[in-house]
């Protein structure tokens, strides 16, 4: 039996920085094309140390939305205003559900026959119909609509077959034919309010824990200053290669003595490593893809 090393206990302490190892920091990315790529003789002569982190932050925002997989998750029980607002990392949803008490995730579609429109503040006695904060002001408006009011009080029925009518599809009356999926279910919806940067969802969600799915852009800020925290936004290693290549790519692509051979050539290197390390982050394993495909024919899997 081996002894473990001081670095490895504190490894495996309580508390310690556990998976670490399959990352490094965006300085070390930054710091390694530098060091590679940069000076005489090499493929870029001179190139500033700004301009590379530019490229490399730029690199990992586009990896980060379709390679990397940068994905985070909230969770939280869904207030009585029936409002969330939008993570300070949000740029897009995976998914987005509410758990039961067996810790089962039941998803949850967006509605579109709603919204939180801007209800524009109105009195009889002012100009237009409408009030404003001054001469030469915008229009005041309330926060929440009138819309958004009467979808917030609305309360689906519930029927003991576990059938579901929201008083836009009646089950009676043939209505349901070709339904959307927003109304064919028992879970509950929500929609986004862009402008606001809020989540909204409908009252038989109000209580309930809610897991939201989300994409972020992989940066990391820092807090209280201001600017990116190089040394922790974090790169995957199975994607590094990428990453130069999307650096080297984009300081090649802005100087504008470069041969169109050469950038042709780093164009497709680059094609092949997102590639690749698309594939590597995909995690396939034999052994699932054979389960699956045992799945489909035999009641017990093995």
């Amino acid at each position: 039996m081996g002894i473990l090393k001081t670095d490895e206990q504190a490894y495996y302490a309580t508390g310690g920085d556990h998976g670490s190892y399959r990352y490094l920091s965006l300085q070390d990315v930054i710091n390694a094309f530098m060091a590679t790529y940069v000076g005489e003789g090499k493929i870029c002569d001179r190139v500033i140390n700004s301009d590379v982190a530019f490229h490399a932050t730029r690199a990992l925002q586009e990896l980060s939305y379709d390679t990397l997989k940068c994905t985070k998750d909230w969770e939280i029980e869904v207030p009585a205003t029936l409002v969330m607002v939008m993570p300070n990392d949000y740029v897009n949803y995976v998914k987005l559900s509410w758990s039961d008490g067996a810790g089962i995730e039941h998803i949850l579609y967006p509605t579109y026959k709603t919204s939180n429109p801007r209800d524009i503040t109105e009195t009889p006695q002012d100009w237009g119909g409408f009030t404003t904060g001054g001469a030469n002001t915008d229009l005041t408006s309330d926060e929440s609509s009138d819309t958004w009011e009467a979808y917030k009080s609305h309360t689906p029925t519930d029927y003991e077959d576990d059938d579901y009518e929201d008083n836009y599809y009646w089950r009676f009356r043939g209505e349901r034919y070709g339904i959307e999926p927003e109304h064919a279910q028992i879970n509950g919806s929500f929609y986004i309010d862009e402008d606001q940067g809020k989540f909204h969802f409908s009252s038989n969600l109000s209580g309930k824990t809610l897991i939201l799915k989300y994409i972020s852009d992989g940066l990391v800020t820092n807090s209280g200053k201001g600017g990116l925290d190089l040394e922790n936004t974090l790169v995957p290693k199975l994607a590094e290669e990428a990453i130069y290549k999307h650096i080297l790519y984009g300081v090649l692509l802005a100087r504008k003595d470069t041969p169109g051979g050469l950038l042709a050539e780093i164009k497709k290197q680059r094609y092949a490593e997102t590639r690749k390390a698309k594939l590597r982050l995909s995690n396939i394993k034999l052994g699932e893809i054979v389960q699956v495909m045992r799945g489909s024919s035999k009641i017990i899997k093995h």
